[in-house]
């Protein structure tokens, strides 16, 4: 079986599906938000002109996801798959984002734990990179278990270099974690 970048994934709570350009107005509404982008270091995302570059590098990486709500259909947000290396065995999460009204809950560990369980059949290792301003993500990720390896300077599509903490999760760990804690 081959890794999909796009795969369909849902629980009881959400469904992940594959980001298509017909989904920009629905996330545009939910990215237009600026309090969503005030620990982000592109604090400017919530504009249309710069949700535009965001969106164009999220379909151009094949590997972009919109998040619905499973009851409501409602669009809360998206997250990707990126920087595959299935000679290392690994593959990056991130450039998530949820509507405010999911913060909080249990929706972001929700995608999170989706997407892990879905990577770790066929990676090693999946990589995160957090804004070093952005302690909210930092704590959303610790919780779930991965662990800070590094700091590096990212440049995102169409933005400037900023730096990011870089966390791992090896799948050893994860499969540890999920022995000990409820799946959420």
């Amino acid at each position: 079986m081959k890794f999909e970048l796009q795969p369909i994934l849902e629980n009881e709570l959400l469904r992940l599906t594959p980001l298509k350009e017909d989904d920009f107005e629905g996330l545009y509404s939910v990215a237009s938000d600026p309090l969503i982008w005030e620990q982000h270091p592109n604090k400017l995302r919530y504009k249309r002109d710069v949700f535009e570059t965001f969106f164009k590098g999220a379909i151009e990486s094949q590997g972009a996801l919109l998040i619905q709500d499973k009851v409501t259909d409602e669009i809360m947000g998206t997250s990707r798959f990126y920087n595959l290396d299935e000679v290392n065995r690994s593959v990056y999460i991130g450039y998530t984002f949820l509507a405010r009204k999911y913060w909080g809950k249990k929706f972001n560990s929700s995608v999170k734990n989706l997407m892990l369980y879905y990577a770790l059949q066929f990676a090693d290792t999946v990589v995160f990179q957090i804004g070093a301003n952005n302690i909210r993500s930092q704590k959303a990720i610790e919780r779930l278990g991965a662990v800070k390896v590094g700091e590096e300077n990212i440049a995102y599509v169409g933005e400037t270099n900023n730096l990011n903490f870089v966390y791992h999760m090896q799948k050893k760990r994860w499969l540890d974690l999920q022995t000990r804690i409820p799946n959420v």
